[in-house]
């Protein structure tokens, strides 16, 4: 990760964010770390598949851990910009293909398409950032070019 980039989040996503590395700190890497010290106990290490699994788990959590850490000191938190313009952390209610359809303009992180939470720094967010109500935008997709029109910003 570039150390120069600041990673655009939302209080939601800063607070998801956190919740995720105090879990991981506090409960998870302290059940790993014994169930490794639990699985060396069972001897011979180069045979102990047990050993082995808890090993890889605690190197996946630190590095989870790691990774979040980054990001949260890195994080440039969205506070509300007003409703004039899309911005990460509004809301978009879009016009596409004759149906309405609303989605949540949110940091990378904290993109989830089947939450309708749309990264800045996708295609149709990368679109829409800017862009005011009553504007349209054209997103290239594998099927062609679809267009969307910006029907509300809240």
């Amino acid at each position: 990760m570039d150390p120069h980039h600041k990673m655009m989040l939302t209080k939601e996503g800063l607070a998801e964010l956190r919740s995720e590395h105090d879990e991981l700190v506090n409960v998870k890497r302290p059940t790993a770390v014994t169930r490794l010290s639990d699985a060396r106990s069972l001897g011979d290490l180069s045979e102990n598949s047990e050993y082995a699994a808890a090993k890889q788990d605690l190197a996946f959590i630190d590095g989870r851990i790691a990774e979040l850490e980054e990001i949260l000191h890195s994080a440039k938190v969205i506070t509300n910009h007003g409703k004039s313009y899309v911005d990460v952390g509004c809301k978009v209610t879009l016009h596409v293909n004759g149906k309405k359809d609303m989605f949540t303009v949110v940091g990378e992180w904290e993109a989830d398409p089947m939450e309708k939470k749309i990264s800045h720094e996708s295609p149709l967010g990368r679109a829409l950032m800017g862009k005011k109500s009553g504007d349209s935008v054209e997103v290239e997709a594998p099927a062609g070019k679809i267009l969307y029109k910006i029907l509300h910003i809240e």
